[in-house]
């Protein structure tokens, strides 16, 4: 049996990993400033993380969600007080798209809505569900009913202080577009769409997928901005720091009854211990602080550098556009310099690394860049 192939690789095998760099079958060194979309959040192979890790393999890897698992209570805890959000609850499962799933089916049982609101150029999943609130027609198969969702302009607050909420259940929004380009959301879009879920008894769910778990600086991105609270987070990626696991922070207007949401390996013990080690590590090494520091840090330096469109972003998820085809650049980097970056689109260089990223790491992708872009100017 072959492998169903669906994905272009590069033909870069890595068989090791430390920090913010990997090293390949053939002993060449790389360092990681995308971290597998935005999922190496604490730095590969901490050494908390592998002790936790093996540690729990040791006594129990996994039991379904019917006797006792309190390392979930202890997750929660943690996650509750790292986020400021300690009066939610916690429902825990495996990945971004099954995240967003169940906050829609919360919402839709809140107010038994059947509409959802979502945005041009999100990315929220491809689950039938997620995917339907997804604008990117390529990835929607027929049998992905999407005509209950309405694609409003992604920023434009006017648009949603005109909609028509007649049915809708929820609003859905990344704080911080990933795949549509590190497009921040704003805080008038933001405080528009709180204001439009108050007045209809809809649900503001914030996909904090990619841009929460401290990468914009703050534990979710709506924090940046004063008394501005979503009633759903969905997280996932950097939740694990490579092992899969998900959640949905819950605000206390949902009551949960038996049987209202279900999985059979979210929350299993070794994805709360990986989940348990990630906050561990985030707190004591003061890993949103650095976001911030080395975040500006890089913003600084590329804007020094020059030669782009737009640079957006916050924390350590930045976004490069370029008024050509970024290809050969990221190609460039990547095999000449030996330095992993992810791209939006086909104009957009996407750096998605550790919290953890060191000041001389965030240098030599500064220098490679200076020298292709003068390159290409």
């Amino acid at each position: 049996m072959n492998l169903f192939n669906v994905y272009p690789i590069y033909d870069i095998e890595p068989v090791q990993a430390q920090g913010s760099w990997l090293w390949d079958s053939k002993g060449e060194k790389y360092l990681d400033l995308y971290g597998g979309h935005a999922v190496i959040s604490v730095g590969h192979c901490h050494p908390h993380y592998v002790e936790k890790m093996t540690e729990q393999l040791r006594r129990i890897n996994f039991y379904s969600n019917s006797v006792r698992i309190p390392l979930q209570d202890e997750l929660a805890q943690k996650l509750g007080d790292l986020a400021g959000y300690p009066d939610y609850t916690l429902f825990l499962c495996n990945s971004g798209a099954e995240a967003n799933e169940n906050a829609i089916k919360l919402a839709s049982f809140y107010n038994g809505g059947s509409k959802i609101v979502a945005f041009t150029k999100s990315f929220h999943g491809r689950t039938a569900g997620a995917v339907a609130m997804t604008d990117n027609p390529s990835i929607v198969a027929p049998v992905n009913y999407n005509k209950h969702v309405t694609f409003l302009p992604f920023n434009d607050a006017e648009a949603v202080r005109q909609h028509d909420m007649t049915d809708v259940c929820a609003i859905i929004v990344e704080g911080i577009q990933g795949v549509g380009g590190i497009q921040v959301a704003s805080e008038e879009f933001l405080r528009a769409i709180r204001q439009k879920c108050d007045e209809s008894n809809a649900t503001f769910i914030l996909d904090s997928v990619q841009c929460g778990y401290g990468r914009s600086g703050k534990f979710f991105s709506n924090q940046h901005y004063t008394d501005l609270h979503a009633d759903l987070y969905t997280t996932a990626k950097g939740m694990g720091n490579g092992f899969p696991i998900a959640g949905v922070l819950i605000s206390p207007k949902f009551q949960a009854k038996y049987g209202m949401l279900g999985t059979t390996f979210g929350g299993n013990h070794l994805a709360c211990a990986a989940g348990i080690a990630v906050l561990d590590i985030m707190k004591d090494e003061n890993l949103m602080a650095n976001a911030v520091e080395i975040g500006d840090y890089l913003m600084k330096g590329i804007a020094e550098i020059g030669g782009y469109k737009e640079l957006r972003g916050r924390g350590l998820m930045i976004g490069i556009e370029y008024d050509f085809a970024i290809e050969d650049l990221r190609n460039k980097l990547l095999f000449d310099y030996k330095l992993f970056t992810g791209v939006a689109g086909k104009n957009t260089i996407r750096l998605l690394p550790s919290l953890a990223l060191k000041k001389e790491e965030a240098d030599l992708f500064l220098e490679a860049l200076s020298k292709e872009v003068r390159v290409l100017a």
